[in-house]
């Protein structure tokens, strides 16, 4: 064990026996919520879903594997966002398109 009161300076740190590794998010069975219901945890937690508050951090610290793991399963979450925000972008442009073609007939 190493116990450090100080800086540490590394140039690669390696972390191991992290799991589940996120990439469970991108299968078809995980639920991802509503954006409306991540604004409501938000609102009444102050911190994302998945993810420690202030408060537990303060008392018992980051595990840095765990936390860099929980990190990426919210970009992911992101990256899916992005998506069906993406698609829905593209349908309403089509659905414009079509308006201003009736518009100009």
């Amino acid at each position: 064990k190493l116990a450090v009161i100080g800086t540490i300076a590394a140039r690669k740190v390696k972390v191991t026996q992290v799991s589940p590794w996120p990439d469970y998010v991108f299968h078809d069975n995980y639920y991802l919520p509503s954006l409306k219901e991540l604004a409501l945890y938000i609102s009444e937690h102050k911190h994302l879903p998945g993810m420690p508050d202030a408060a537990q951090i303060d008392k018992n610290g980051q595990d840095l594997g765990e936390m860099n793991r929980k990190l990426l399963e919210k970009v992911e979450e992101l990256t899916l966002y992005i998506i069906q925000q993406q698609k829905k972008n593209e349908e309403q442009q089509t659905q414009i398109d079509m308006l201003i073609k009736k518009l100009t007939e």
